[in-house]
């Protein structure tokens, strides 16, 4: 089905993300140098996922009247570009953390921050007309609690509650970290139920041509192979990096 193309890339980048940090956590251990290089892949991967995420709203999300207007014809490029800026900035950040820790958190957190909103425009727009005219889309609902979880991901991660409220008791279970990574997969499994709906009624609607899979495909194409380029020349980098 040459509709489903966009699902297909989105619930690619939703297996990658969850892989890609557990292997960073899994083999960050074995040197620093392998530590930088893990998360710098890990980070990829979530910009990546912000991409895959673009590409499913692009086609199924976008509210009717902003189909194929100019902010539609250009919202996966900016998408694209998007997912670079973040690897790049993310990564970039690693070199700050010595020397520079709140710069690092807060330029970490905005590499992740600003894809998200900029992906969430049409949605945004979609929950306005929902609380201004009312609306009956089923998919609202779960759209309503994949927002929860991101912002909750989010808050967690910039937060570091509960481990900064009683230091020592939550190093095993409980720490922010770990329930940032529960927010932030309960997110994908509301978003993804939503895409599935509104897929189903865009595709009965027939309101505009799919992306092919050429597009589809070169779109993350195209950002794989930046993003492997910024994780190349990051990892030369690592030994101008300072060391604690």
């Amino acid at each position: 089905d040459p509709h489903a193309w966009p699902l297909l890339a989105y619930l690619l980048t939703c297996c990658i993300y969850p892989l890609a940090s557990s292997c960073a956590h899994t083999f960050s251990t074995m040197s620093t140098r392998a530590r930088h290089i893990c998360y710098f892949f890990d980070y990829a991967a979530l910009s990546m996922y912000s991409l895959g995420s673009a590409l499913a709203y692009s086609a199924y999300i976008f509210p009717e009247e902003w189909i194929d207007s100019t902010f539609h014809h250009c919202y996966v490029p900016m998408a694209v570009l998007n997912t670079v800026l973040s690897t790049s900035l993310s990564c970039y950040s690693r070199f700050l953390e010595v020397e520079h820790p709140r710069l690092s958190k807060a330029s970490r957190t905005l590499a992740f921050v600003y894809p998200y909103l900029f992906d969430s425009i049409p949605l945004f727009y979609r929950f306005y007309l929902c609380m201004a005219e009312g609306c009956s889309e089923g998919s609202i609902l779960l759209h309503y609690k994949h927002t929860v979880c991101a912002f909750l991901t989010c808050f967690i991660f910039a937060s570091h509650l509960p481990e900064r409220l009683a230091p020592g008791h939550f190093d095993y279970i409980g720490h922010s970290h770990q329930v940032f990574h529960v927010c932030g997969i309960l997110g994908t499994h509301f978003q993804l139920e939503a895409i599935m709906l509104d897929m189903a009624e865009r595709h009965s609607l027939a309101l505009s041509l799919p992306p092919s899979s050429l597009q589809t495909l070169s779109s993350m194409a195209i950002s794989m192979a930046l993003s492997l380029a910024v994780i190349t020349l990051c990892s030369l980098s690592l030994p101008f990096m300072p060391e604690p």
